[in-house]
């Protein structure tokens, strides 16, 4: 099974009017979770993933990896699920009562760490933007990035190279440009980072 099939099979893949934690708004929104509840669809939904990463570790494309790094919520399991599939450390960022992202519960960065960091879904990479930023100043060097779900708009640029399960068309807009908002559609916001 796909990671797509996965995500329709555990009801992950939702259609509607969605808030997105990026601020954009949505049309499909994947509620991961209701995925990863499941250890063994977890697993093989990033059974490509891991697969991916593996060649490009052996033929050189990617550095050695030290650790998995999962912004949280979203990135908690997956970084996990990776670690284990890798036999690597995984752990996550989370946001301090302030809502920066922060490295906490005694969690380390060596100087010099080569990290992935993994997340359920990827629109703009904000979060795992904000968690490069934290591990980077701590020292570590941001390998590259992976995720169940590549939810990102034609053209939107990463700055490292991405792993996904799926890459996924949804359409999303600024909320200025929100063709559902324009119709009417009352948005809701299902995620967890308050906005």
């Amino acid at each position: 099974m796909t990671c797509i099939d996965l995500l329709r099979e555990s009801g992950a893949m939702l259609e509607g009017h969605f808030l997105l934690s990026s601020g954009r708004h949505a049309d499909r929104y994947f509620q991961c979770a209701r995925l990863l509840q499941y250890p063994d669809k977890a697993a093989a939904a990033l059974a490509p993933v891991v697969e991916a990463i593996k060649g490009d570790l052996s033929s050189g494309k990617l550095p050695p990896i030290d650790a998995i790094v999962g912004p949280a919520m979203g990135g908690i399991i997956v970084a996990w699920e990776l670690g284990r599939q890798l036999g690597l450390p995984a752990f996550f960022t989370e946001r301090d009562d302030a809502g920066k992202m922060s490295l906490r519960r005694g969690f380390e960065i060596r100087q010099g760490e080569k990290i992935l960091i993994a997340e359920d879904v990827v629109t703009t990479g904000k979060s795992s933007g904000e968690s490069a930023a934290v591990l980077e100043a701590l020292g570590a060097e941001i390998a590259a990035l992976a995720c169940l779900v590549d939810r990102r708009a034609e053209g939107v640029p990463l700055d490292r190279p991405l792993y996904a399960g799926a890459k996924i068309g949804a359409a999303n807009w600024e909320a200025s440009d929100c063709a559902l908002c324009k119709q009417g559609i009352p948005a809701v916001k299902p995620g967890s980072r308050k906005m």
